[in-house]
């Protein structure tokens, strides 16, 4: 095989694995109903005047499956961190009681689980546009290859159309998985 083509399949490939990496995680910042720390992962707070990750100035722990509590490493940062929770927009209502801060995460009505499925739905679709993307370039790439056949050419495109079906129906079956997730009660 081509050196070139050999390349341009091996980065399209790389492309197309980061379109599912990024779809896994944008689908762990989509809660279905059950607290986990990863729903705190976006949350930014101002530590000395830097914004810093949730993550890097306190424990976030899930005692319950209904629960998420925040130790802050250093306990003037409670109000920093109610802040950038509140800031962050995430729905939820911090409790402050001096020492921790604890979330109570309210069990999703149906029409939220509507409204998540069709956040999936979208964040699924964005990465197919990512995989579609990486294929086009790809496409475009080989045809202007001028030292390759237009039997290696051929055979490229081959490829990277089958490799685009195979990522297409990874995105459909992490689709299919977090839908259920998110519409079991």
């Amino acid at each position: 095989m081509n050196e070139d083509i050999k390349f341009i399949l091996d980065s399209t490939k790389e492309a197309m694995h980061d379109a599912i990496k990024h779809l896994e995680k944008q689908f762990i910042n989509i809660r279905a109903g059950k607290a986990s720390p990863a729903m705190l992962g976006s949350v930014m707070v101002d530590y000395y005047g830097s914004q810093t990750p949730l993550s890097q100035v306190a424990n976030v722990n899930t005692p319950d499956g209904r629960t998420i509590t925040v130790q802050p490493w250093e306990k003037n940062m409670l109000q920093e961190i109610e802040r950038g929770i509140a800031y962050a927009n995430l729905g939820f209502n911090p409790m402050n009681n001096g020492e921790t801060i604890i979330i109570n995460v309210p069990p999703l009505t149906e029409e939220r689980r509507r409204d998540l499925s069709k956040q999936a739905k979208a964040e699924a679709e964005d990465a197919k546009i990512g995989v579609r993307n990486a294929r086009k370039e790809a496409n475009n790439d080989i045809k202007n290859l001028d030292e390759a056949s237009e039997d290696q050419q051929k055979n490229a495109e081959i490829d990277v159309q089958q490799m685009t079906d195979k990522y297409v129906k990874k995105i459909d079956e992490l689709f299919e998985v977090k839908e259920k997730e998110i519409m079991t009660v």
